[in-house]
């Protein structure tokens, strides 16, 4: 049986293009949501984050200027503060995230973190 997976990807990066890769290499059927283009919005973002089961900032690109710039790493930021700083600037959402359907979702590094979808 083929599952369905949703790729949020970033075709600059190297680990996303892999899980790309990899989904390809398996016959698996996917969808690619440029999210740079295509910024999640706040509910996918707690979708996201109950599947993966991690806290916003695992969710995050840390190291990015925009991180810094803005004190993200603040401790009186709420999660809600976090998800809304991830939709108006799409480049802190760490890359590969992948879901499989409603069930399960990981962030893809490293690679091996998605061959975990595969496993029921």
């Amino acid at each position: 049986m083929t599952q369905k997976f949703t790729v949020y990807h970033n075709p600059r990066c190297s680990k996303s293009r892999a899980v790309v890769a990899m989904l390809e290499d398996r016959g698996q059927s996917f969808e690619v949501i440029r999210y740079l283009d295509e910024p999640p919005t706040i509910q996918t973002l707690t979708h996201l984050q109950n599947l993966i089961g991690c806290g916003v900032r695992d969710m995050m690109r840390t190291g990015e200027a925009v991180y810094k710039e803005r004190n993200l790493g603040a401790d009186h930021l709420s999660d809600e503060d976090l998800r809304a700083e991830i939709v108006e600037n799409p480049i802190l959402l760490t890359r590969p995230i992948i879901a499989c359907g409603d069930k399960k979702a990981v962030i893809g590094r490293p690679l091996e973190n998605v061959l975990a979808l595969f496993q029921d």
